[in-house]
């Protein structure tokens, strides 16, 4: 079995921002298309345009409908969607490193980041079941297990611009619903981020200690008498009552017609 580091330098991770995200799944792919060509490649397909399409994918979105608990004193809120991206979470008592019987999987001291060692993994499939968030992926073709890396090929390729040294699904995310930084430093931008929107650790009741942080919804903005309101109408009322100008002209001189 592989031993936990008792404590890492850093702990890199990701806050992912629960009212931000759209569902759009462009981490998805990005996260695909870098780990395809790079770090841990191939990440295989099976029957990709067939009746049974699978495979294998580091980051999932998943989405749901939420209904709000009614308020006795206020009307029913509206049910909601969210989009709840999910990948490795990268745990400080990763249980899939502990369980592994081969050292395949392990976690770094120097970031914290738990990486799968795939000379040494054997298939055997025992992080997958130890790990509660389901966020290992066995490779059909591979017979491995693979997992988010945290684009550690990325983030300290020298040779990239520096505003590329990021995870592919941060660079990629439209809405600035993903953000990348060491949870480690109270001072950093992600840990700040983290204590002024409440960022929640997911299933704590596990005692895995993940890294990854969820920021939660936010309220929705509610206006009295808003099933009355009409949002097409400042599109449909009329510019101008009286045409002016050269329209103004013609309208008269058409008049006179």
């Amino acid at each position: 079995m592989t031993t936990l580091p008792a404590s890492t330098s850093r702990k890199l991770g990701l806050v992912i921002d629960l009212d931000t995200c759209v569902g759009c799944h462009a981490c998805v792919i990005s996260c695909k298309g870098w780990n395809t060509e790079n770090y841990g490649a191939p990440l295989s397909d099976q029957d990709p345009y067939g009746d049974d399409p699978r495979g294998t994918f580091l980051n999932r979105v998943h989405s749901y409908e939420v209904q709000p608990l009614a308020q006795s004193d206020k009307v029913q809120p509206t049910a909601q969607i969210f989009h709840f991206p999910k990948s490795c979470l990268h745990c400080e008592d990763a249980p899939c490193v502990t369980v592994c019987p081969t050292g395949a999987s392990y976690k770094r001291v120097e970031d914290g980041i738990v990486l799968v060692n795939e000379s040494d993994c054997i298939g055997c499939g025992l992080c997958a079941w130890a790990c509660p968030y389901g966020a290992r992926e066995m490779d059909a073709a591979e017979g491995v297990m693979k997992k988010c890396t945290l684009c550690v090929d990325r983030i300290y390729n020298e040779n990239l611009p520096e505003v590329d040294r990021t995870p592919a699904c941060v660079r990629t995310c439209p809405a600035g619903a993903r953000h990348f930084g060491d949870l480690g430093d109270p001072d950093s931008d992600v840990s700040r981020l983290v204590a002024e929107r409440g960022g929640i650790d997911l299933m704590p009741e596990q005692g895995t200690r993940p890294v990854n942080q969820y920021l939660p919804p936010r309220p929705r903005d509610r206006l009295d008498g808003a099933g009355e309101i009409d949002v097409l109408a400042p599109f449909l009322e009329p510019v101008a009552e009286e045409p002016k100008g050269f329209l103004g002209w013609l309208d008269k001189t058409l008049e006179k017609l």
